[in-house]
């Protein structure tokens, strides 16, 4: 069996191996390629590959490997280039680009989207999505430390005394309870909000007080996610969010809901009412956004405050983060191996399977994007044939 890791298109600075998977991957018995760079945005040499085992290879290695692992969806020319019948292991991001999926059905290839990983106990270790929210949690609280530019921590000294920062993180999720974990642990004072009720004794438990408007008694959906609010839900989470955030230093927002644009929760009305100086720090800017004004991958001034809208906030720490999503990766490909066979199996039935796979077989077969393809292309109106006016006069026809 051979196994292609290629080097990710920039921007993106994580690497799709390590050292540790690639020694894990040839004791199940596979050839190891990576392409020739790929680990240098996260601090692996090819040497450290070679060293674990792998062989260094280029891109065209992909057009004879079994089973692929990437970071992100392979472009239809990558997807092309691929050998018939690969596995493909990615964080696909389907919504929205149906065409790439087609383009990896056309290529015949078997592609899994990570990120539809169920959330059940088997599957905790091939969760991208925990792992990298985690991280980027993390992140974002250094990041808005670093252009907050003061001290986080109450700090009593001979010359006076410093005041703790306040930090409010919105969603209490993976990336959420993680930015309320490390806020902490730096000495800020931490408020935090969700629409889960469930959220409430998490936060708590993580040194944060948890705040949520009466009118909102629960918001959770399936999987662990936030259904989305009605109207009079997000009018009264809005009304609970304006009065608080006008005392905070740093605010730091994380919602996203599967397959939808990220919902707004930070109008421009509300960060005007901030301190001069503040930080509002977006999570879900590479899906619209959480914050009136923030711009991916750019950190801009809004009246007083300042928004960072960093791109792959986990991909700023990519040494760390490709060491997880690589661990993922690997865990989820290890049970689609006959160990004793040294040959792939995989189960369409197995319900990770089913859960992940978009495209097999030629055609893209995951239930929420399959009736999408079948849908016969829609046709565009004939143009119509431009008509002179004839003028009117005495003794012409109209």
């Amino acid at each position: 069996m051979k196994l292609f890791v290629p080097k990710e298109a920039a921007p993106e600075t994580r690497v799709a191996a390590s050292p540790d998977t690639v020694k894990r991957l040839i004791a199940l018995g596979f050839d190891v390629f990576i392409e020739k760079g790929a680990g240098e945005l996260s601090r692996v040499t090819d040497g450290a590959f070679e060293a674990a085992g792998a062989k260094i290879g280029n891109a065209k290695s992909g057009a004879t490997a079994d089973v692929v692992l990437k970071i992100n969806r392979p472009s239809p020319a990558e997807a092309k280039s691929y050998k018939k019948g690969a596995l493909v292991l990615a964080a696909m991001d389907p919504h929205g680009n149906l065409s790439d999926l087609k383009a990896m059905g056309t290529a015949g290839l078997s592609a899994f989207a990570m990120e539809f990983m169920p959330r059940i106990t088997r599957a905790q270790s091939m969760d991208i999505l925990s792992s990298q929210a985690n991280l980027a949690g993390y992140q974002a609280v250094i990041e808005g430390a670093a252009v907050f530019d003061r001290a986080l921590p109450m700090m009593m000294t001979a010359a006076g005394t410093v005041p703790a920062a306040k930090v409010f993180v919105m969603g209490a999720g993976v990336a959420g309870l993680q930015a309320i974990a490390t806020a902490k642990r730096l000495g800020a004072v931490v408020t935090a909000t969700d629409v889960r009720a469930a959220a409430a004794e998490q936060v708590a438990s993580l040194g944060g007080k948890f705040i949520m408007t009466d009118a909102l008694k629960d918001a959770s959906g399936e999987g662990g996610y936030a259904r989305e609010l009605t109207k009079e839900e997000q009018k009264a989470q809005s009304e609970l969010v304006a009065a608080h955030i006008s005392k905070q230093d740093i605010v730091i927002t994380t919602a996203l809901i599967p397959g939808r644009p990220a919902p707004r929760l930070v109008t421009k009305a509300m960060t005007d009412t901030m301190a001069p100086g503040a930080v509002v720090v977006d999570l879900a800017v590479e899906r619209g956004g959480n914050v009136e004004g923030a711009q991916l991958g750019k950190v801009v001034k809004s009246g007083p405050v300042s928004i960072v809208g960093y791109a792959n906030m986990a991909g700023r720490i990519a040494a760390t983060a490709s060491q997880l999503f690589a661990k993922n990766l690997y865990t989820f490909l290890e049970t689609m191996v006959d160990q004793k066979a040294g040959a792939l199996a995989v189960n369409l039935e197995d319900e990770l399977v089913k859960a992940t796979l978009l495209t097999h077989g030629g055609k893209i077969v995951h239930p929420l994007f399959a009736a999408d393809e079948a849908k016969p292309a829609e046709k565009k109106p004939a143009a119509k044939k431009a008509v002179a006016k004839k003028t009117a006069s005495k003794g012409e026809s109209k």
